[in-house]
C-alpha cells in the first residue's frame, strides 16, 4: 500500500545539528574519507560494508576490550555467524565506565516512593550481589533467573550477573507459577530473585506462594534470594536482599568471548512453551550503543525514562542506556494509577529527557481525552516514542495536539528476538504521520512480495538480509533447527522477522502487524494495523480485536470483537464503525459481523492474542490454542469460546 499523503508534524534543523547521528556522520566522513551529507547516504554504507559499519561502532564508542580479531565478521551467511572473534569485553564494563554519570538511576512508583542511586551505591550493590553468586556457586555461563519488578535492585542483580560472566533472564512479577515455569524451567537457573509481593493498579500482589511452587519445581535452584523484609522460612534456600547487599566489594569485571551469552529472552509464548532467545555480551553491547546513542540521541545528563515490566525486551534497552552517560529512570506501577496523568507528573517534575513508552497507552490517553500540555509544559522533553504495536495516524497527530507541540515523536519497531528497535528514529529526519522515521543503520531491511521481490511502496514481508550482531547465537536446547525453523525456513539464508511491513521511497517505514494474523480478503492482503488504527480514532471503541478465519467451501469470514461502555448504543456504533473503515480504508476492510465484548485477550506483555484467538475460532481447545499461562486476562476467553461454538453449529 502506498502512502498518498504525507502530513509532516515535526523536524528541526537545529536539533539535527546537535545531534549524535550528524556527530557520527561527521566523523564517519573523517575516518573512512567520505561525503556523507544525507542520512540515507550513511545507512547505505552501513549496510553494504557490514564489516566497516559494526567496527566503526566498536571505535566510536571507545569500547573496552582486549584480545585481536582478525575480522569483524566470520561470514555474512545466516545463520551460524560469528562476531569479532579472538575479542574479550564484559557488557556490564563497559555500560559502567563509558558513561561516568554520578546518578546512575532514578526510580518511582505508583506509591509515590521516589529513589536516586549513585554510581558508587549501585557499584556497591553490584558488588555485593556479585560475591553472593559467586559464593552461591555460580560461575561463568550460569544461570541467574528473576521476576523482580522494575526496580534498582533488578538492575543491579543483572549488572552483577552480566560483570560475573553468568547469564541473566528475568520474567515480570505479574507471571503466574505455570508461565515463569514455562520460561525458567528449560534453562535450569541457580539462583533465583524473587519479590515477596509487588503492588499494580492500588494494589498488593503476594508473590510468596509463587516463589515457593518454583523453588519447589525447578531443582537446580540452589538459593533465592527475596526483595522484602517479611519471614522466608517457609522457602527453601532463601536470604533476603537486604541481607546480601550489607556485603560490600568492589565490582569485578571478567571478560568474556564477543559472542558470550548475556541473557536469555522469551518470546510471547502464545501458542505453546515460550522459545528461551540466547543474547550475547558483545551483540547487544554494540547493538544497545548504536541505537540508544545514535538513533534516539543519548548523551550524559539526559533522564531516559522508558515505561515497561523486566518481562519485555525494552527493560533490557532501558538498563542499557546508563552507557551514553544518560540517568535510567525506572517506574514501577500502573500507567494510569492513581490517574491519567500521574506518568506525566514525574516526567515534568524530574526533568525527564525521553519518554518511552506502548502505543496502547496512547491510545488510550486519546481515547479518554487527556490533555498533558494543558498541565505540565515538559520543557525537558526532548522525544517521545513509541512501540509495542503499530502507533495509528490518529495517535500521532494526538502526541502534537495534546502531549507537547515541539517535540521529536518516534515511531520504532523491532523485537525480542533481535533484543532491539531496527526501524524508527532520527533526529535528522521529519516526523510523518503514520510513518516510521527510518530503517536503522546496519539494519539491512527489506519489504519482500510473495516471490521474494524487494518491493517499495507496497505491503510485504519484513526481511533482514545480512546479518546483525545482536541476532540470537542460538535458542536454549536447540540445536539449529529451531532457530532455522523459527526465522529462516521461508527465505533460506535471509531473516523472516514475521511483520507485514511498506518501506516507503521516501525512506520511511509503515508496519502493518503481524504476518501472520493478516487478514486476506478477495486476495487483498490487509494488516489488522490498519483496521485498528481508524478504530483508534473512534471514541466509543474502547479497544478491538480482528481475525479472519478460513472456512469450509472457501468462505472467508471476519469478525470484529469491540469494548464499548454498556451504555454505549452498539448499533449506533456498529453503523459508525462501518462507515468508517468503508470511508478511510475501502469496503473490503469492513467486517463480516461486530461483536460487542468486555475484553479483548492479552498477553502479560499487553500484546492483542489475535493467531490464538483465530485457532480458537476455528474449533481449537483453549489448551491448544493459547498457552493461558502467557494471558494477562485468561477470563476474556470465556466469551469468545461461546462465540466458537456458535461458529462451529453454523459450520453443522
Amino acid at each position: 500500500m502506498s502512502v498518498t499523503k504525507r502530513n509532516i508534524l515535526w523536524e528541526s534543523e537545529k536539533f539535527c545539528e546537535g545531534s549524535n547521528i550528524r556527530k557520527y556522520r561527521d566523523w564517519v566522513n573523517n575516518t573512512y574519507g567520505k561525503e556523507f551529507k544525507q542520512y540515507e547516504d550513511l545507512r547505505r554504507w552501513s549496510i553494504q560494508n557490514t564489516s566497516d559499519f559494526w567496527e566503526s561502532v566498536l571505535r566510536y564508542f571507545n569500547v573496552r576490550s582486549d584480545g585481536e580479531y582478525t575480522r569483524v565478521v566470520s561470514s555474512e551467511t545466516m545463520p551460524g555467524t560469528h562476531w569479532f572473534q579472538g575479542l574479550r569485553l564484559n557488557y556490564a564494563e563497559n555500560n559502567l565506565t563509558l558513561g561516568n554519570q554520578e546518578e546512575l538511576v532514578l526510580f518511582f512508583n505508583e506509591s509515590g516512593e521516589e529513589r536516586s542511586v549513585s554510581r558508587i551505591e549501585f557499584n556497591d550493590h553490584a558488588g555485593a550481589i556479585q560475591g553472593f553468586l559467586a559464593g552461591s556457586g555460580v560461575e561463568r555461563g550460569d544461570r541467574v533467573a528473576s521476576f523482580l519488578p522494575n526496580v534498582p535492585e533488578a538492575m543491579e542483580a543483572l549488572y552483577a550477573t552480566a560483570a560475573l560472566g553468568a547469564v541473566w533472564s528475568s520474567s515480570s512479577p505479574d507471571f503466574g507459577p505455570e508461565a515463569i515455569l514455562d520460561r525458567f524451567k528449560q534453562i535450569t537457573p541457580k539462583v533465583l530473585f524473587a519479590p515477596e509481593s509487588y503492588t499494580y493498579n492500588g494494589k498488593r500482589h503476594d508473590k510468596t506462594e509463587v516463589i515457593k511452587q518454583v523453588a519447589e519445581k525447578i531443582p537446580s535452584i540452589k538459593k533465592v534470594v527475596i526483595l522484602g523484609d517479611g519471614d522466608h522460612n517457609r522457602i527453601r534456600d532463601a536470604t533476603s536482599f537486604a541481607s546480601i547487599i550489607k556485603d560490600k566489594r568492589d565490582l569485578v569485571f571478567n571478560r568474556v568471548p564477543f559472542d558470550h551469552p548475556l541473557w536469555i529472552l522469551y518470546s510471547s509464548g502464545t501458542t505453546g512453551p515460550p522459545k528461551a532467545i540466547v543474547h550475547s555480551q558483545g551483540g547487544i553491547l554494540l547493538e544497545h550503543l548504536k541505537l540508544l546513542g545514535l538513533h534516539y540521541n543519548l548523551s550524559p545528563g539526559h533522564r531516559f525514562f522508558w515505561y515497561t515490566t523486566t518481562g519485555w525486551m525494552m527493560w533490557n534497552v532501558l538498563v542499557s542506556s546508563i552507557a551514553t552517560g544518560a540517568t535510567a529512570v525506572l517506574y514501577d506501577g500502573s500507567t494510569t494509577y492513581p490517574d491519567n496523568y500521574y506518568l506525566w507528573k514525574i516526567a515534568e517534575d524530574n526533568r525527564i529527557s525521553f519518554f518511552g513508552t506502548s502505543a496502547a497507552y496512547i491510545s488510550h490517553l486519546m481515547k479518554e481525552k487527556v490533555r498533558v500540555m494543558d498541565r505540565y509544559p515538559l520543557s525537558n522533553l526532548f522525544a517521545i516514542a513509541s512501540t509495542g504495536s503499530p502507533l495509528s495516524n490518529e495517535g500521532f497527530r494526538y502526541v502534537y495536539e495534546s502531549i507537547k507541540k515541539d517535540v521529536w515523536l518516534a515511531s520504532i519497531s523491532g523485537g525480542t528476538d533481535l533484543c532491539t528497535a531496527f526501524l524508527g528514529g532520527c533526529a535528522c529526519l521529519p516526523v510523518t504521520e503514520g510513518e516510521l522515521q527510518c530503517i536503522d543503520l546496519g539494519a539491512d531491511i527489506h519489504s519482500f512480495d510473495e516471490d521474494g521481490n524487494s518491493i517499495t511502496d507496497q505491503v510485504g514481508e519484513l526481511v533482514i538480509k545480512k546479518p546483525m550482531p545482536s541476532m540470537p547465537i542460538y535458542l536454549w536446547n536447540d540445536d539449529g533447527e529451531k532457530l532455522r525453523e523459527t526465522y529462516f525456513s521461508k527465505y533460506p539464508g535471509i531473516w523472516r522477522h514475521g511483520d507485514w511491513l511498506s518501506l516507503t521511497s521516501e525512506g520511511s517505514a509503515v508496519i502493518y502487524g503481524r504476518s501472520d494474523s493478516t487478514l486476506k480478503r478477495r486476495g487483498i492482503r490487509i494488516g489488522t494495523a490498519e483496521i485498528y488504527g481508524v478504530l483508534d480514532g473512534i471514541d466509543e471503541v474502547k479497544d478491538s480485536i480482528i481475525v479472519g478465519l478460513e472456512m469450509e467451501g472457501g468462505e472467508y469470514y471476519m469478525p470484529l470483537f469491540v469494548v464499548t461502555d454498556d451504555s454505549e448504543d452498539f448499533d449506533r456504533v456498529k453503523r459508525k464503525v462501518v462507515e468508517r473503515l468503508k470511508t478511510d480504508l475501502s469496503p473490503r476492510h469492513v467486517p463480516d459481523e461486530i461483536i460487542r465484548v468486555s475484553q479483548v485477550p492479552r498477553t502479560i506483555n499487553g500484546k492483542k492474542m489475535e493467531v490464538p484467538l483465530k485457532k480458537l475460532l476455528m474449533g481449537f481447545s483453549q489448551e491448544m490454542a493459547m498457552n493461558i499461562g502467557s494471558m494477562a486476562n485468561p477470563e476474556s476467553l470465556k466469551e469468545f469460546s461461546e462465540f466458537a461454538k456458535k461458529i462451529r453449529k453454523k459450520k453443522d
